[in-house]
């Protein structure tokens, strides 16, 4: 009994709750929230009582609501802007679509007053189109005027006004043809090249894969990196890699002996009680424990080392101006090293983690040319970072 009385106390509140936020909502001017939430609560078990407020909230609802979207349309008419065709158009769509969300609804009684709620609908279909057509109208007429401008900004506004148009209005006119020249002509196109600062020759491969710009995926809608020209381009921007040093180190061996000692597990021995005796266990059988050893091993270590550091920077350049927008330094480097070991003694008495040195064996340097083509992949990555964080067009 208790928990019956538990739920429909809590029952009771729930809808409480429900009715006071439609009620907040309708009363701050929030016409659609009120309406969303009275629906989603007459949506299951309209005809119980405990449901009315929902009703007489809905119809309160609607009716502020209609009256202010249409107070609102006949205001930004008579304004006569055309800068206002897009919100009589959504304004229209709105009143559309609450009637609709309503619908399924009907009908919804009023106990108390022995009368079906009051929705009054209209057929909004012919001000939808002809609103939408008035608008397409417009932002058609503005993208052409905009496209004789040769401003790239006015360029990417034509091609997202358009994305809009053909969302409403799919297949207007020629606005899929005006939609590529506007992408075409709004793009960003950067031109990517090295420079060799440095008395050594850079590796081809290297060169080739730094100015692999695909594989940065770095190109967006309104920016293209090309690492060769293209005729019937003109090009924005330039992005000049300038490498300005290659420290290469000697190949270096450097070898150390040093001994570990520490205690091992050597099998297991017989446990001896104070007096030296074999200590039995419940069963009499004799107690065995680990047999603990002292270990020494005497290691030779042999370490090859060869590094190598590449310092460049990423210059931006304005082919507009012929200026130096930004530079950004970057420095790089890779480390080749191969650490191997032979010893003498119990391998035990060695960290467990070193073990893996006592598998290796001396392994030939890398080239010089190699060095520098390692250190590119991370010379790549900064270079990428440095793109992501720092664009052409502020």
């Amino acid at each position: 009994m208790k928990k019956i009385t538990f739920i429909i106390a809590f029952f009771i509140l729930f809808t409480s709750c429900g009715v006071k936020q439609t009620q907040n909502n309708l009363a701050s001017g929030n016409y659609d929230a009120a309406i969303d939430i009275a629906i989603s609560n007459l949506r299951t078990n309209k005809e119980k009582k405990g449901k009315q407020d929902y009703i007489y909230l809905l119809e309160e609802a609607f009716a502020k609501a209609k009256e202010r979207d249409l107070n609102s349309i006949s205001f930004l008419s008579k304004e006569n802007n055309p800068n206002n065709l897009e919100k009589i158009y959504n304004t229209y769509l709105a009143l559309n679509d609450r009637q609709e969300k309503i619908k399924p609804l009907l009908p919804l009684k009023l106990i108390k007053e022995g009368r079906n709620a009051i929705f009054p609908f209209d057929n909004y279909n012919d001000q939808i189109i002809s609103s939408k057509n008035a608008l397409s109208n417009y932002l058609y007429t503005n993208a052409k005027a905009l496209m004789l401008t040769g401003n790239k900004m006015n360029y990417r506004r034509v091609y997202d006004d358009l994305t809009y148009l053909d969302k409403i209005n799919p297949n207007y006119k020629d606005i899929s043809k005006i939609m590529d020249e506007a992408q075409f002509k709004g793009t960003d196109f950067v031109t990517v090249y090295t420079k060799n600062e440095t008395n050594m020759i850079i590796p081809v491969q290297l060169q080739n894969d730094l100015l692999d710009f695909k594989t940065y995926g770095l190109n967006d809608k309104w920016t293209v990196y090309h690492s060769t020209k293209q005729k019937d381009i003109n090009y924005d921007y330039g992005m000049i890699i300038n490498f300005r040093s290659i420290l290469i180190s000697p190949e270096q061996i450097k070898e150390r002996e040093f001994v570990k000692e520490r205690q091992v597990k050597d099998g297991q021995k017989k446990q001896l009680d104070a007096n030296g005796r074999v200590a039995l266990d419940k069963e009499g059988k004799p107690i065995m424990v680990d047999n603990m050893i002292n270990a020494t091993v005497k290691i030779y270590e042999i370490r090859q080392f060869k590094s190598c550091q590449i310092t460049a920077k990423v210059d931006y350049i304005d082919f507009r101006t012929n200026q130096l927008l930004d530079s950004f330094p970057i420095t790089s480097e890779f480390v080749f090293e191969n650490i191997y070991s032979t010893y003498k003694g119990d391998r035990r008495a060695a960290d467990d983690n070193y073990y893996s040195y006592f598998d290796k064996r001396a392994v030939p340097f890398p080239t010089s040319e190699q060095m520098v083509y390692d250190t590119g992949e991370d010379l790549k990555a900064k270079i990428k970072n440095i793109i992501t964080r720092n664009q052409f067009r502020k």
